[in-house]
């Protein structure tokens, strides 16, 4: 029983630990837009400035899951019964998980809600900006 309850304390406090450099980052605006973390929704990954307002969106609901995880993961070596370790442990990871998926929806409603950026190249956003030379000729 020992081996489990370390097992998922080191789970839960690693990955809690991870959640909360996430938000801390994403909060902060020191998240760089990539395919890994943060918010990677379509409406996030449009542009810089989305990418970043989403992240600072979501950030407070993953700080909040990283606390959560942190703390439940920190109380399983207290914990003497085997179902109050496996209890507190799946509270700690769905409190987590349900916190993050929470910042993600209000990341991604916030990129939403930002303008689309206007198209690069050509004209009216032909492929290749090849209109102003087949008006030319």
């Amino acid at each position: 029983m020992l081996a489990v309850q370390v097992i998922c304390c080191a789970i839960l406090v690693l990955g809690g630990a991870a959640l909360l450099l996430l938000g801390f980052r994403g909060l902060r605006g020191q998240l760089p837009r990539n395919r890994y973390v943060g918010v990677r929704t379509p409406a996030a990954m449009r542009s810089e400035e989305a990418f970043e307002l989403a992240n600072r969106a979501a950030g407070p609901a993953m700080l909040a899951g990283g606390a959560v995880a942190v703390l439940a993961g920190a109380s399983l070596p207290m914990l003497a019964a085997a179902f109050s370790v496996v209890m507190v442990a799946v509270l700690g990871l769905i409190g987590a998980f349900a916190l993050m998926t929470v910042g993600g929806v209000i990341g991604d409603r916030a990129a939403e809600a930002m303008p689309a950026p206007a198209p690069t190249g050509g004209c009216a956003g032909c492929a290749g900006g090849c209109c102003g030379a087949i008006q030319q000729n």
